[in-house]
């Protein structure tokens, strides 16, 4: 199926009689015939869902739908995209261990990878990801586990370079993990260029209605994990019977330690109307896509020619420094989100943002209406000045996150705003 048609039919696939749209299994709890199974189920020998803790029906038919869109073997949602970037790190690294991420990632997995993973014993050293492959390679240490990036930065509006970044990590036997919560697999679809692992942020576009908060990890099935580096996937976890997740699982070890380790001990598992509703935006995802481009191309073009504003970081712009890593691995468009700068410093950028009367001013981003963020201030208050600058942030950046509204509306409610500074 091509992936427009996979956004409705891939997941759930009811059988005669059964319902059409896909049901909500509400309940914490599932009944077996024996005590056998169930011991089976905890061996890890047997399908089914022991607790809803770990899987539950409705949550599980909307993973494998993310599988198929991103082109993974599988997938494990979690509460929030939060969730999904520290599952994915500390599945694979422990306290000693060392991994890299671009300098541009969202402010508060900054803060998760800079802050948070450090108390637990966990290094990040954050990296330029324009610096050519031998200084990022210069980085990698003998404790390396990885390499992480996001495919759109968040609110910088730079591209990723995926295959730079997968040929460095492959080069040392790590894998390359990527969140493409602004890209979405409409977009961009990062195993095609080598990255091994993929995280969103489902609170943004792949619900697109700003109705639920959570996250996913998905696996490419790709990464030779037996290579010695990582044991924890190879050697016996004796929390599970002596199961050796690369020898009984083969190319789902990854997202299957997650869920039974992990997602087992952590418990961030999302509740099934959650799942129901991110199935409801998936479902038009490709259709919302298309537009959000559409309408964010012809806002980042308009800025782009106004006198009150310095400068507009939206790569579908031939003059944007990233066109052309975007034309590579954005070719159908860049998304609607865009960040820019007015003349004037941030007294012009509140200025302009209060003065709007349709977008709204809210600390979210990727939604079906257009809403404005000011992230010095809000998202990525918690950075230092030189962090803002490595994140590609200034006092008087606005990002803006462009809907589904007729275009000739969102761009009279930026003029008039415009007006007013």
């Amino acid at each position: 199926m091509k992936i427009e048609t996979m956004c409705l039919h891939e997941g759930y696939h009811p059988q005669n009689g059964q319902p059409r749209a896909l049901p909500i299994y509400q309940s914490t709890t599932y009944t077996y015939d024996s005590t056998d199974h169930i011991g089976q189920l905890f061996d890890l020998t047997a399908e089914g869902h022991m607790y809803s803790r770990i899987s539950n029906p409705t949550v599980e038919m909307v993973e494998k739908k993310i599988a198929a869109l991103e082109g993974g073997v599988g997938a494990l949602c979690t509460t929030s995209g939060q969730a999904a970037s520290l599952i994915s790190i500390l599945n694979i690294c422990s306290a000693g261990d060392h991994f890299l991420a671009a300098s541009t990632i969202y402010g508060g997995t900054i803060n998760l990878f800079g802050v948070t993973l450090k108390r637990l014993g966990v290094e990040c050293t954050f990296i330029d990801a324009n610096a050519p492959a031998e200084e990022i390679a210069a980085q990698i240490r003998p404790n390396t586990r990885l390499i992480f990036g996001e495919t759109l930065a968040n609110p910088a509006l730079t591209v990723f370079d995926i295959e730079k970044f997968a040929q460095v990590a492959h080069a040392h036997q790590i894998p390359l993990i990527v969140d493409n919560t602004f890209a979405t697999p409409i977009l961009c679809r990062p195993f095609t260029f080598g990255a091994d692992i993929v995280i969103h942020s489902t609170t943004k576009y792949l619900d697109g209605h700003a109705i639920q908060v959570g996250g996913v990890i998905v696996d490419s099935g790709k990464f030779d994990w037996d290579n010695g580096k990582f044991p924890e996937l190879v050697e016996p976890d004796e929390s599970y019977h002596g199961v050796r997740y690369t020898h009984d699982f083969g190319n789902a070890a990854y997202i299957t330690k997650a869920r039974t380790q992990l997602m087992r001990d952590f418990g961030a598992y999302p509740a099934a109307i959650n799942a129901f509703l991110l199935n409801l935006g998936l479902e038009t995802l490709a259709v919302r896509m298309e537009r959000h481009c559409q309408n964010g191309l012809a806002v980042a073009t308009f800025l782009s020619s106004c006198e009150q504003v310095e400068s507009v970081n939206y790569p579908g712009l031939p003059s944007d420094p990233y066109y052309a890593l975007a034309q590579k691995y954005l070719p159908h468009g860049c998304s609607g989100v865009m960040s820019f700068t007015l003349k004037g410093g941030r007294e012009a950028a509140i200025r302009f943002m209060d003065s709007l009367k349709l977008a709204s001013n809210v600390v979210h981003v990727a939604d079906i209406r257009t809403c404005v963020l000011h992230p010095a201030s809000s998202t990525h208050r918690q950075l230092t000045d030189q962090q803002l600058v490595a994140a590609g942030i200034t006092p008087s950046m606005i990002r803006l996150s462009v809907g589904l509204e007729h275009i000739d509306d969102i761009l009279d409610d930026i003029k008039q705003a415009l007006a007013k500074i």
